[in-house]
């Protein structure tokens, strides 16, 4: 049975903007909201180009015949695909899976470190992501401040707009603070609304996300 093809759903107005990794997600923002407006894409790139550019935009530049031509008009009108320098990035790092793990979060513009926490024991990347972006969101909360926030993980951002670290490691004695943060993220997403935008951080195009440890 051939695997269904993953899609991007763009989300231009709904209860909370931004690009999605499922429909089931998408519709959790659209579904009565007023005039809601959205689409999905098959490319990551694709949608990111959408959603930068704004929904009028994108409808004017709809009278293209494809999709592709209007990414390629996007990159050809630059700075539609360049990344946000008023917003922040967060990054994760784990020597083993699982080993020990520890993220930070940065300043885009002057990659500034605004938060690190780490190592921990037993954990994994992904947990990791995880972690630093919820962390982005309370601390951006606690600022008052509406800057998005980049992550280069796909599972994370997914996870956090689940509100749920959805990890298949087992929590033991060594790693019982980390599990202790999940369990304090878990709550926070279900207890606090937030505007930030979570967007992918386009590494293809723009290099290794401001955040990274610099470990590879």
């Amino acid at each position: 049975m051939a695997q269904k093809k993953q899609k991007f759903y763009v989300v231009w107005i709904g209860r909370k903007p931004g690009i999605y990794l499922s429909w089931d997600e998408c519709m959790e923002q659209v579904k009565t909201f007023p005039n809601a407006k959205f689409k999905a894409f098959e490319r990551y790139e694709e949608a990111e180009a959408a959603f930068v550019r704004g929904y009028e935009n994108y409808v004017k530049a709809g009278r293209v015949n494809r999709v592709s031509d209007l990414v390629s008009t996007c990159i050809s009108n630059v700075p539609c695909l360049k990344p946000e320098m008023e917003a922040i990035a967060v990054d994760a790092a784990c020597s083993g899976n699982p080993g020990k793990v520890e993220y930070q979060g940065v300043y885009v513009r002057s990659k500034q470190q605004l938060f690190h926490v780490g190592p921990l024991e037993k954990g994994t990347n992904n947990i990791g992501e995880f972690l630093a972006i919820v962390h982005g969101l309370a601390f951006l909360k606690q600022k008052n401040s509406c800057l998005p926030i980049y992550s280069d993980s796909v599972n994370a951002i997914s996870w956090v707009r689940q509100k749920k670290c959805k990890t298949k490691l087992e929590p033991t004695a060594e790693n019982k603070v980390l599990f202790d943060l999940i369990a304090r993220a878990e709550k926070w997403l279900e207890s606090n609304e937030y505007t930030n935008v979570i967007m992918k951080w386009n590494t293809d195009a723009w290099g290794e996300i401001p955040a990274d440890f610099g470990r590879k």
